[in-house]
């Protein structure tokens, strides 16, 4: 049999965290140009043009797939960079993974947890580079900034659900940090555009979205998508710093650092994207739905 990978091989996809955010929107896409993918999904799935397989990256060794041509993951790059070994096979050719621009912006943190967490991401990042580059194999790795879909993100719709249940927002600092949100359909809109580039092999890329603004602006376009008078509350850094475990509870999951953030410029430079594979994110306005409020 011959070992070299054929041109004339099928081309099919394998997505990993096609069941996430930006990963069901790759799905969608993959669909729409009449490809049918691989999903990995961790329990059983059924959906029309979709080949799913049960698995879960912390279980290598349980993963097993036909061949693929071209691997998408948008579910943990640590967990990918394990597992990776398991995944190559004599078809694949590119491999388009996701990480985050947290391991730029967050190697100073003052939580301990998230410095070990990046570190561990960027890692798995290097791991995940030179793993494709010892077997022959193009890598993108695509760090997003700031991730929201309406109703259905981790970012922008806590925020809003908070809007909705006090209808105001305290903002340290007064929040002038910029920021770059961008959405999870335009992300996979990008990595499939990556993975048809030849320009964009073995790189890594920033993906903001199409507007900057500070971080008070971004809360107040929450308030406008939700149909709401902007209300927000500045806050001295020493007082939020002094009153953090009274305003805990109404942040779960939040920490000291989060709300110092607001204050910090976490912005990056979409140029290379937008020469190797035609990056172009939509402008940052929102549209919720009634059925986002959680007391409805």
């Amino acid at each position: 049999m011959d070992e070299k990978r054929s041109e004339t091989d099928t081309a099919r996809n394998l997505v990993i965290g096609g069941t996430g955010l930006v990963g069901g929107y790759i799905v969608e896409q993959l669909l729409r140009v009449g490809q049918r993918p691989f999903v990995l999904s961790r329990s059983h799935r059924s959906t029309p043009g979709v080949d799913w397989f049960r698995g879960d990256l912390e279980k290598p060794e349980s993963l097993k797939f036909p061949a693929f041509t071209t691997l998408f993951c948008t579910a943990d790059a640590i967990l990918l960079a394990n597992a990776l070994p398991r995944l190559f096979n004599l078809s694949l050719k590119r491999i388009v993974v996701f990480s985050s621009t947290s391991v730029l912006t967050k190697q100073d943190t003052e939580v301990e947890a998230e410095r070990e967490m990046i570190g561990k991401l960027a890692d798995a990042e290097r791991a995940i580079a030179a793993a494709c580059e010892q077997h022959n194999v193009g890598w993108t790795i695509l760090r997003p900034t700031l991730i929201y879909a309406e109703g259905r993100d981790t970012n922008i719709t806590p925020l809003s659900r908070l809007i909705r249940r006090f209808k105001f927002m305290p903002l340290v600092g007064g929040a002038p940090g910029l920021r770059q949100p961008v959405h999870a359909e335009d992300l996979a809109i990008g990595a499939l555009a990556a993975a048809s580039s030849r320009a964009a092999i073995n790189k890594f890329y920033s993906l903001p979205g199409a507007e900057t603004l500070s971080y008070r602006e971004m809360i107040g376009r929450i308030f406008d998508g939700l149909g709401m008078p902007r209300r927000t509350i500045p806050v001295p850094p020493l007082l939020w710093r002094a009153g953090f475990f009274l305003a805990k509870p109404l942040y779960p999951g939040a920490n000291v650092a989060m709300g110092v953030r607001m204050m910090k410029d976490m912005t990056f430079d979409s140029t290379p994207a937008m020469r190797d594979f035609g990056w172009n994110p939509r402008a940052f306005n929102l549209a919720f739905d009634r059925h986002d409020d959680p007391t409805t």
